[in-house]
Parts: C-alpha cells; sequence; structure tokens
C-alpha cells in the first residue's frame, strides 16, 4: 500500500514535469537556437554567423576611419575580400567591405588623412532568427572638428543560401545631421559600397575576371556603364600544407531597382575592387523631409558567375521587402527591426 502524503506528492512532481502547476503556469519551452546569429565581441566587433560558422564580420573601432565588413567568407570558409590594395599603400583605406563617400559638403570622406570620418554612434538591435540575423546601427558622417553633417542608419542582414552559399544584404538611409538642413553629394565615381575582393579573385594579381549583367567582360567594357550587378569570380585557396588547393568562388553585387537612378552605374578595377557610384552621372542633394535609401546585396557563391542564378538571386532581392525600425514594446529591449509589412516582434 501507497502512504497517502507520498502519493500526493509524486503526482504533484509528476504535473511538474508535464509543464504545469498548481496555478496553471506553464514551463518556460526548452531553448532551441537560432540558425543565423549576430555574436557582439571584444574590440568593437560583431560577428555574423550561420550554423556557428561566421560569414562576415563588422568593424567599428574608432581607431578606423570608418567601419567595414571583414571578413566576408565564400562557402569554403576561405575570405572573398582582403584589407588594402596588393600593390600600392596609398590605398590602405580599401577595407574589404566599407561605406564612403568622394565629396561631402565639400569634404572628402574617401580618402585616408582627410580628417573626415564615419562612427558607428550605436546599434538600434541585434536579431537573431532562423532565416536571417539583423543588425541596425546609427552611424555619423563627421568633419575633421568633430561636427556631425550627416546621420546614416545601416540594416546588414545575413542570409543562408544552399551548400554554403550566403547573402550579405545591406539597407543604408541617410539624413542631415540634426541642425543641418541638408547634405549636398558632389559628383564623383566614389560612393557609398565599395568592395576590395581577395588578390587571388583580381583580374590583374589573380585570376579572377570581372562579368556585369549585361555580359561584358573586363574593366575596360564595364567601367562607368550601368547594370542590375557586377560579379568578381576566381580561384581561392583553401585547407594548409598538402590538403592545400584552390576552388572558385566570387561575389555578385546586386543595385535593387527601387534604388534611385537604377540601374547604377559602376566604378570597377582589374586590380580587384567594385562599388556601386551612385554619383556618377551627377550629384544629389539630401534633407530632411528627403532622406534617401539604398538597398544592395552581397551573394557568396561557389563557381565561376553564373548569370541564371545571379539573375534568379537579383528577381528574389527585387520581391524581397527592405526594413524598418522603431521603439520596441518588448521588455528588455529598446529598439525592434522588421522587414516593411510585417510585424514587430512584440506583435508577432
Amino acid at each position: 500500500m501507497i502512504h497517502p502524503p507520498i502519493y500526493a506528492t509524486s503526482c504533484l512532481f509528476a504535473l511538474a514535469l508535464l509543464g504545469s502547476s498548481v496555478s496553471g503556469q506553464e514551463t518556460k519551452p526548452a531553448y532551441s537556437p537560432d540558425r543565423c546569429e549576430l555574436v557582439p565581441l571584444p574590440d568593437h566587433q560583431v560577428s555574423f554567423q550561420i550554423d556557428g560558422i561566421e560569414t562576415t564580420r563588422w568593424h567599428f573601432d574608432p581607431q578606423y576611419p570608418r567601419p567595414f565588413f571583414f571578413p566576408f567568407n565564400g562557402p569554403s570558409g576561405s575570405t572573398l575580400t582582403r584589407m588594402g590594395h596588393p600593390g600600392a599603400q596609398n590605398h590602405d583605406h580599401h577595407r574589404s567591405i566599407w561605406f564612403a563617400h568622394n565629396k561631402v559638403n565639400g569634404l572628402d570622406f574617401w580618402a585616408e588623412n582627410t580628417g573626415a570620418t564615419i562612427r558607428q554612434k550605436f546599434w538600434y538591435r541585434y536579431r537573431d532568427g532562423n532565416n536571417e540575423a539583423i543588425m541596425a546601427s546609427a552611424l555619423g558622417w563627421y568633419d575633421a572638428a568633430g561636427k556631425e553633417l550627416m546621420e546614416q542608419d545601416l540594416v546588414a542582414a545575413t542570409i543562408p543560401l544552399e551548400n554554403g552559399e550566403h547573402l550579405l544584404e545591406i539597407q543604408i538611409t541617410m539624413r542631415p545631421a540634426k541642425g543641418q538642413e541638408k547634405v549636398t553629394l558632389e559628383k564623383t565615381n566614389f560612393g557609398f559600397l565599395a568592395v576590395r575582393v581577395a588578390k587571388s579573385l583580381c583580374e590583374y594579381f589573380g585570376g579572377g575576371q570581372l562579368t556585369n549583367s549585361e555580359g561584358a567582360v573586363g574593366e575596360e567594357a564595364i567601367f562607368g556603364k550601368p547594370a542590375r550587378w557586377m560579379d568578381y569570380s576566381g580561384p581561392v585557396t583553401v585547407g594548409t600544407g598538402k590538403d592545400r588547393k584552390t576552388v572558385t568562388e566570387g561575389i555578385t553585387y546586386f543595385d535593387h531597382p527601387e534604388n534611385p537612378r537604377y540601374p547604377t552605374s559602376w566604378h570597377v578595377r582589374s586590380d580587384g575592387w567594385m562599388g556601386a557610384s551612385f554619383c556618377l552621372r551627377e550629384g544629389f542633394t539630401i534633407t530632411a523631409d528627403s532622406t534617401l535609401t539604398l538597398r544592395y546585396l552581397l551573394h557568396s557563391h561557389s563557381g565561376s558567375h553564373d548569370p541564371d542564378k545571379a539573375a534568379a538571386v537579383a528577381a528574389e532581392f527585387g520581391r524581397r521587402l527592405g526594413f524598418e525600425m522603431g521603439k520596441s514594446k518588448q521588455a528588455h529591449r529598446q529598439y525592434e527591426v522588421w522587414r516593411i509589412g510585417g510585424k514587430p516582434e512584440a506583435e508577432e
């Protein structure tokens, strides 16, 4: 015979294990990790990861004149970008994947030692998920005296694809800084988003090739021409010692069809870089009532440039809605970021 008090205790314990209690509360569900994650690191860095594997890393240490992404890894795990030019020290401002512009209110934010800087002021939100991980941050563009001229909201998302390929989706919104009536962007080849590829991907220094969406190949045929996307592909070295070998990988860089001046003109070089030149034809003025939002996409892919695959990625990018942000209604969160047309996390 079972003693009654022990029987009653056993029943209560069994109910607790089933996720219930006397008060009717349910136990917290077991933790399940998100596939896509952002991991803040020391020294002003954020690691973008898919399945625990780093795809890229955001660097915003104030020791640098502007923030940047490095590395930007291919499906093999080797970086497809590099820090600086392979043969010219005066191009050390080419930091992998970065934001800059040659002339903002007459100031040079492109070159290295002009005193003009871009700084991350704060982050709005790091949002993990199974389909994408999203970072939203606020950047400021400052003159040599530390006066802020322009504010930039940055949203960057890492998105998994099949066979280790992945996307880095970028949305930037520029507005005059507080107290500024307008920001004047002058005509220039340089700005806003630039990519310095790995040495082996270069046409000149390695075995790579530049190709655009219109089928043109090489710097001479592509420079200054409008295109829906640009691709830099070539050999990448993987492994060590006797296992060292080369594989072919690349980066396809897409302009979004809703961007002003789409399809953008491109500044490209055989020495290994490509950039969407928003102001190549003419300048642009930003006001508080007329901000500028641009969306770009970088596809880390296996193999050489495949126009059919690129067209499919471009079509999907064109259909995908951008991002918006707002104050969070959830506990312990100040801001939220979500896809336009979707719902903030607090309403899901």
